[in-house]
C-alpha cells in the first residue's frame, strides 16, 4: 500500500500539495505515482517566474517504462523547481514527500488548496481505480 500522509492534499492525477507557513505550496508527486512509473532517469521541472493554470502541465519524469507530465494543481507563479532533481532523479522514487519535491508555486488563490483531495479522498480515488 502506497504512503499517503494525512497533512498533504492530493489531485486525482496523483500530486501532492504542501502548504507552508509563508503562503506558498510545495508540489511533488505520490508514492503510488512514483511506484507505478518504477526508476526514474529524468525530471524536467518547471523554471521559476513561469505562470501555470490548474490541471496545466508543468513538468515532466520520465522512468525507463514512460514519459509522463506532472500537473499543477492549482494555479499559480513558480517560485523555484528542484534543481537536485536534474541530476539525480532518483530522489523522487526514494523520497517522494520529502527530497523529492518537485516545485514550490505562489497560488493565485490560496482557497484552491483546500478543494482538493485530503488524505481519504485520495485513497479513495485509488480504489476507485482499482489500485
Amino acid at each position: 500500500m502506497s504512503k499517503i500522509p494525512s497533512d498533504l492534499r492530493y489531485t486525482k492525477s496523483h500530486e501532492w500539495v504542501k502548504k507552508q507557513a509563508d503562503g506558498s505550496v510545495v508540489i511533488g508527486i505520490t508514492d503510488h505515482a512514483q511506484s507505478a512509473l518504477g526508476d526514474l532517469v529524468f525530471v524536467e521541472v518547471p523554471k521559476a517566474g513561469r505562470k501555470v493554470g490548474a490541471g496545466e502541465a508543468a513538468a515532466v519524469v520520465e522512468s525507463v517504462k514512460a514519459a509522463s507530465d506532472v500537473y499543477a494543481p492549482i494555479a499559480g507563479e513558480v517560485l523555484e523547481g528542484n534543481p537536485a532533481l536534474a541530476t539525480t532523479p532518483e530522489t523522487l522514487n526514494q523520497d517522494p514527500y520529502g527530497k523529492g519535491w518537485m516545485f514550490k508555486l505562489k497560488p493565485s488563490n490560496a482557497g484552491d488548496i483546500d478543494k482538493l483531495l485530503d488524505a481519504a479522498g485520495y485513497t479513495k480515488s485509488l480504489a476507485d481505480e482499482g489500485h
